[in-house]
């Protein structure tokens, strides 16, 4: 009985906490509302005291406007009128002019003296020929047009925007459109629309190295990270000096007089750096095609100078690409045609020219030798999987997080992956021993890279050493060279 007693009061008490514990929310959330109400009231009041000012300064550019344009009328009056008035007292001088003239002609007419009349008669004529000649002229055109000016009041395109004045409010947020959005290897054209095109006063776009980092608001707080584009009229932009084979994340923000609003987040990357095989590394039993993006094992020696840059020594049939790799996430691809003896891989400057890629510690490469596939460096190999039928070689090196990836372009499967704390810039390095390859480089990431980047750092966590036996190709490998 005890211990039930105990026990109601244990669960009244608790109820009785959570209960308190709720109200004291309750209470916070009341103030919390009290408050939102307040600023309510006080902008509410800005903006009706606002509302009332641009009313008024609207009104005092109406009136002023009215008081200019009924002065320019009263102008035109008086002018016209100015006008009218000397016209009509010319015609009154000519009137009076004309009168007298015919009242001199009748009396002349009733002179009964002959000489006398001949003698007035002849001045008379004269007199009244040149008044008729003259009144020609004197008499005024009266148009009636002239007396009424060629315009009218119209208003109606004032009205309309007067009748259109509304609450402004900040334009929706603009769409970034990322299928329109194209990028080479150091530059992106963002794309964007609006619901408010007409609202809008300007755009402004920025953006930043993407990090990974999924919480955006966090990112896009981080202020000092991000670049910003003022000012924006047009719905593109495109930037210009990225680094080659980066995300950047985009924002697009659509601004007004009332305030702005931004886009959702777009993840946009540029394609990787673009390059060729360089002919003054190329071994001089390699052809490069003229274009300098195939490589083909000719064993005619032609006459190459010797350079420390070229490959050299017997089976080092290599070339190296005309581009140094320092940062940021770049991908090529290599069709390999026929040829079933090759290693393909990265290597700093300083790797020996002298030797097989792999075999020292500055150079990392995915090899063939007829039926055995592997993966090299430093001088140790592991044997990976992969089909006889491989013909397109797809190479990710991601120099920002340390990896160095190999894949069946054309079946989209992963084959290897290394990882590497690069300490040096490195370039794409070559090998054939027989037939011949060719290079496809500046191109973007595929989808199916991307896809796998979870999974590779799981795979990459268990290959961090790779296998310290001999494998039973070592030996194979020497009828490679």
């Amino acid at each position: 009985m005890e211990a039930s007693k105990t026990s109601a009061a244990q669960t009244l008490e608790n109820n009785l906490t959570n209960l308190v514990k709720r109200n004291s929310e309750l209470e916070n959330q009341m103030a919390k509302l009290i408050q939102i109400c307040q600023q309510v009231e006080v902008n509410t009041a800005m903006h009706e005291a606002k509302l009332v000012e641009e009313c008024d300064e609207l009104v005092e550019i109406i009136r002023q406007r009215k008081q200019v344009i009924a002065v320019k009328i009263k102008e035109s009056k008086v002018m016209k009128l100015r006008k009218l008035a000397q016209q009509i007292a010319n015609c009154r001088q000519c009137l009076e002019r004309s009168s007298a003239l015919i009242t001199q002609a009748e009396q002349s007419l009733k002179e009964n003296d002959h000489a006398r009349f001949l003698q007035t008669a002849r001045n008379v004529a004269e007199r009244v020929a040149m008044a008729t000649a003259s009144s020609q002229v004197l008499i005024p055109d009266v148009n009636l047009n002239e007396a009424f000016d060629n315009f009218a009041l119209d208003f109606s395109r004032e009205k309309k925007i007067l009748e259109g004045l509304d609450y402004l409010t900040a334009p929706n947020p603009p769409s970034i459109r990322d299928e329109l959005c194209t990028a080479s290897h150091d530059t992106i054209t963002v794309h964007w629309t609006s619901e408010d095109e007409f609202s809008v006063t300007s755009y402004e776009l920025q953006y930043t190295i993407y990090t990974g980092q999924t919480n955006f608001i966090s990112l896009y707080n981080s202020a000092d990270s991000w670049m910003i584009v003022p000012n924006i009229k047009q719905n593109h932009y495109t930037v210009h000096g990225l680094q080659s084979g980066t995300r950047y994340i985009f924002f697009v923000k659509a601004i007004n007089q009332a305030g702005s609003r931004n886009s959702e987040p777009a993840r946009l990357k540029t394609n990787s750096q673009p390059f060729k095989l360089d002919p003054k590394t190329a071994h001089k039993k390699l052809r490069l095609s003229n274009d300098c993006l195939t490589m083909e094992k000719d064993e005619s020696s032609l006459k190459k100078s010797h350079t420390p840059e070229r490959f050299s020594g017997t089976g080092s049939y290599g070339a190296a690409g005309n581009v140094f790799i320092d940062s940021g996430c770049h991908y090529w691809e290599v069709l390999l045609g026929a040829s079933t003896w090759y290693a393909i891989g990265v290597a700093y400057k300083s790797a020996p020219k002298n030797e097989w890629s792999g075999k020292n510690s500055s150079s990392w490469v995915f090899s063939r030798c007829n039926n055995n596939f592997m993966v090299r460096h430093d001088g140790k190999e592991m044997l990976v999987e992969a089909s006889l039928q491989l013909r397109r070689l797809g190479v990710l090196l991601d120099y920002d997080n340390n990896s160095l990836s190999f894949h069946d372009a054309m079946n989209s499967q992963h084959i290897h992956t290394f990882e590497v704390s690069f300490l040096l810039p490195v370039v794409p390095s070559f090998m054939i021993w027989n037939k011949s390859v060719m290079i496809l480089s500046g191109l973007p990431v595929p989808d199916f890279v991307d896809g796998l980047a979870s999974d590779l750092q799981e795979q990459q966590q268990q290959q961090m050493g790779l296998c310290r036996q001999e494998s039973p190709y070592l030996t194979g490998m020497k009828t490679c060279h």
